[in-house]
């Protein structure tokens, strides 16, 4: 520990500590694809990152396997190296029987899964998708044959998606309408008091959590206090959700869908959390990919910034010094980015990490738009900005005017912007180019965007062109 921080670490200390609950402010950053190392032309269903962060496990079909999806890993060395190339788990896991969803236990000595295809499943199994395990002595060890975990975690209605606490003493999984619940798949949890003990009656983690639609693929964070999960409605638009307590002995909070740019138009699901909370891992088909779902990860930052004036410096601190052990949800960003209920030493060390840094503002992610989608629906997320490229000549006297603004949904980000036609030479005199206007998404709903290209002072004269398109701000 630096001196720097001991210092600080003192200061704070003597003022004493008084124990409330809080939650902590924190972001996503931008996500990346793990590359083509290990992404390809195939289909990816499930991830599941390590305690260690050095084993990355997921389901495939692509070649090399033994069946229609099999389980494979890439492993790296440091948490800085790059992902290896992967490799099959081999013939003792995978068969021609599908395998996906995987969860690797905290430890690394048990693998969950799921015999997830209809009318393919593992022989020997209770209900029409089981959750599987597969062992081993050690991390050098060959896995074992696959094990079915049994009543009553399986059921006869279907059961996907398996992930165990890290003690080892809660299996979370998603289950199908037959065993009862919200909707068509809801999130479920089973307890055990001793990890050699069996499994207890699942619970049902309650309609605060579960939804009408599918809630899926479940990922505990290694405190306990956060769940990721997937949620579809129709099977089509998976997103990624995000439930919290204040401790393991409260009940989740409402769910609340990942703000852009984790969640997109496209799909997100499977999410898979870091033991330390720093990073998500997910599959998405998203633009940028090389298959039809690849792996993906985001960061997730802390708010060190207290005050937001773009530095790290005493003046935050003095601001977490203020609210020491209250309830205070932008201070309690220790030692998980979500907090642990209480402002104290844990926040005081990660905002020491970040002291005197400059902070750069996180651009929101663009949806651009032109003239051939004129007549379309566009799908934003909250937070996002809806850019409206159309030709335009000013020279002429027509501009493009929006007819109604409702800036309930979205609000104009300045006058528009003209650009010039780029052709390579100077601009010539009364040439056209583009008008550029930028929304910004600051409400869910749905809205008729339509602009239109005149002389506005011709009055009763029709508009030369006109675009319209039904945004859906998410």
């Amino acid at each position: 520990m630096s001196t720097k921080l001991i210092l600080l670490t003192s200061f704070v200390l003597a003022l004493g500590l008084a124990v409330e609950v809080a939650n902590a402010d924190f972001t996503f950053g931008t996500p990346t694809n793990l590359g083509p190392t290990v992404n390809g032309s195939d289909d990816v269903i499930g991830v599941s990152i390590s305690a260690d962060g050095m084993e990355l496990y997921f389901a495939s079909n692509r070649a090399g396997g033994y069946g229609n999806y099999d389980l494979w890993i890439t492993t790296r060395d440091t948490i800085d190296d790059e992902w290896g190339t992967p490799m099959n788990l081999g013939p003792n896991v995978n068969s021609q029987y599908p395998c996906m969803a995987p969860s690797i236990s905290a430890d690394g000595l048990q693998l969950f899964f799921s015999d997830w295809e209809y009318g393919t499943m593992i022989p020997g199994g209770v209900g029409s998708t089981d959750t599987w395990m597969v062992t081993r002595e050690t991390k050098d060890a060959a896995w074992s044959a696959p094990v079915n975990v049994g009543r009553p975690v399986n059921y006869t209605g279907g059961d996907i998606c398996p992930n165990m606490s890290a003690d080892g003493l809660s299996l979370y999984f998603a289950s199908g309408a037959a065993r009862g619940g919200s909707g068509f798949y809801d999130l479920w949890v089973a307890t055990r008091a001793t990890i050699n003990d069996p499994w207890g009656q699942p619970v049902n983690l309650g309609p605060t959590v579960n939804s009408s639609a599918a809630d899926v693929a479940p990922s505990l964070s290694a405190d306990g206090l956060a769940l990721f999960f997937g949620r579809t409605f129709t099977g089509q638009d998976f997103d990624l959700w995000m439930t919290t307590r204040a401790t393991e002995d409260d009940a989740w909070g409402p769910p609340v869908k990942l703000a852009a740019p984790v969640n997109t138009s496209a799909v997100e699901a499977f999410p898979s959390i870091s033991a330390d909370g720093s990073t998500l891992y997910f599959c998405s088909d998203r633009a940028g990919g090389s298959g039809q779902n690849d792996l993906w990860q985001v960061p997730i930052v802390p708010v060190v910034d207290l005050n937001g004036d773009g530095i790290v410096d005493s003046a935050d601190m003095c601001i977490m010094v203020d609210h020491w052990g209250e309830n205070y949800p932008l201070c309690d960003i220790g030692p998980m980015p979500w907090g642990d209920g209480i402002v104290d030493v844990q926040d005081l060390i990660v905002l020491a990490e970040h002291l005197f840094e400059g902070i750069t503002p996180v651009e929101p992610e663009e949806v651009r738009v032109n003239e051939n989608d004129d007549g379309s629906q566009v799908e934003i997320e909250q937070g996002q900005i809806l850019v409206v490229t159309l030709e335009s000549n000013p020279t002429t006297g027509y501009r493009w005017e929006q007819v109604e603004n409702q800036e309930s949904y979205l609000e104009q980000m300045g006058e528009a912007e003209f650009k010039p036609s780029e052709t390579g030479e100077p601009p010539l005199v009364g040439a056209g180019g583009w008008e550029i206007f930028r929304f910004k998404a600051i409400s869910a709903g749905q809205m008729t965007l339509q602009l239109v290209y005149h002389r506005s002072w011709e009055e009763g004269v029709e508009p030369l062109k006109t675009f319209s398109i039904q945004v859906v701000v998410r």
